[in-house]
């Protein structure tokens, strides 16, 4: 049986938006947020102008209690900002700058209505987070035949879902617009979880304003036909564009175009901000009618409740006061530009010719990757020799694929890693 805030939450989706109703999960339709501890900690926060006995937090002299070993490191912090929860849904001064950052950096979403972003325990997180509310075993992800490795635990083993993949690329090195549309059209039981990833992980390519016309159209059209599409957006790597794909989230494009599409934004701090360890990323979900937004709202803080209770306060205001800061856009455009710099300079080593004989690069024009097709040896017996042999890391993630993160290696080491690369190709296909 179903808790009566489930069912109240369920009613108004249902209500409002029955395609997005028919999209939840059983557990999404199970899930919602208490009106608990948390709840009622809340409503005192506010009114409680007396004695505040709610919450399970230690204060003193009227304010958080704190360890002066721990506080000499974050003294330039108010101590309110760091020790306390954080709200389940985040610190909600980050939540409307990130916000605003979403229009500013997406024009597209100029007069659309979409969701406050909701705080995540970064990327992952969120991910996991649209999988609890939206994925029923048995149903398929689309994905690439080019994908994130974590995406088949986030989805298939903690939900049974089943990975349906297309080639991410045709054989004139564009998005594949065609298979994608053939895999959302095969989803006979009449939903389909498409995940869109660019800059894209493994191979770096972000789609070209022609190809995304392309997808926006496959996906009204599946769409139209009754199909009902969560598009979970993993922007993972955003911002990071050095030639002419597009520049901003194909989630800008989503909001709005068709009654059946759901677009999920999940983005954050952790490569964009080049704050990986602090894990703040955000949800957002691009669906204009505010009641059903609050509705999908309060089944992920429940979610959230349920899991990991709320993300870290202190990584929240550290990245709120970064974003604050004045010279935060330029020194993130200076770290762009050595990212920038890499990416070209991979591109000018491949477009030498000298290493075509042994390998070359799937599409690349953002992001952190560049994925070479070995040509005449296994990509794993390939890394594991780079690694025993020069000591070079790499990933392989398939028989002929190698993952190189130009983003960890410096300008000047490019050409010495991909002259190891190439000899140990040769080493290894003379063994043959």
């Amino acid at each position: 049986m179903l808790n009566p805030l489930a069912l109240e939450l369920n009613h108004v989706i249902e209500e409002r938006n029955k395609p997005v109703y028919e999209m939840l999960s059983l557990l999404g339709k199970s899930l919602y947020f208490p009106k608990g501890i948390v709840s009622q900690a809340g409503e005192a926060k506010g009114k409680a102008d007396r004695f505040n006995a709610t919450i399970g937090m230690a204060s003193e002299g009227g304010q958080p209690m704190y360890l002066d070993v721990i506080h000499k490191n974050l003294s330039s912090f108010d101590p309110k900002d760091l020790y306390p929860y954080a709200p389940p849904a985040g610190k909600t001064e980050l939540r409307e700058v990130w916000r605003k950052k979403l229009l500013k950096d997406n024009p597209s979403l100029e007069g659309k209505e979409f969701g406050t972003p909701i705080v995540t325990n970064a990327l992952t997180h969120g991910l996991s987070i649209v999988s609890d509310l939206f994925v029923e075993n048995g149903d398929p992800i689309l994905l690439p035949d080019k994908y994130w490795d974590n995406y088949h635990i986030t989805f298939n083993v903690r939900h049974g879902s089943q990975t349906v993949t297309y080639p991410l690329f045709t054989k004139t090195n564009q998005f594949n617009v065609k298979g994608m549309l053939e895999a959302l059209l095969s989803c006979k039981n009449g939903k389909a979880i498409l995940v869109l990833n660019f800059p894209h992980n493994p191979t770096g390519y972000t789609p070209l304003e022609k190809e995304v016309e392309g997808i926006l159209h496959a996906i009204k059209q599946a769409a139209d036909i009754g199909i009902n599409i969560v598009a979970v957006i993993d922007d993972a790597y955003f911002g990071l564009y050095y030639e002419d794909s597009i520049k901003e989230s194909i989630f800008a494009r989503l909001v709005g175009l068709h009654p059946r599409v759901l677009p999920i934004k999940i983005d954050g701090a952790t490569k964009e901000e080049y704050a990986w360890g602090f894990r703040v990323g955000f949800l957002t979900f691009g669906i204009q009618d505010t009641s059903v937004l609050e509705a999908l709202e309060k089944k992920t803080m429940g979610s959230i409740r349920s899991t990991i209770s709320c993300s870290p306060h202190l990584s929240q205001t550290i990245i709120l006061d970064a974003l604050l800061n004045p010279e935060f856009e330029v020194q993130r455009g200076e770290k762009n530009k050595v990212m920038k710099a890499r990416a070209k300079r991979v591109k000018e080593i491949l477009a030498d010719g000298k290493y075509a004989d042994a390998f070359e690069s799937y599409p690349f024009n953002s992001g952190y990757f560049v994925c070479l097709r070995i040509k005449h040896t296994d990509a794993e017996t390939l890394r594991i020799h780079l690694l025993k042999q020069y000591g070079v890391g790499t990933i392989s993630l398939a028989k002929t694929d190698l993952r190189i993160a130009f983003s960890c290696v410096e300008l000047s080491d490019l050409d010495q890693l991909f002259e190891l690369i190439y000899r140990s190709c040769k080493e290894l296909e003379s063994i043959v």
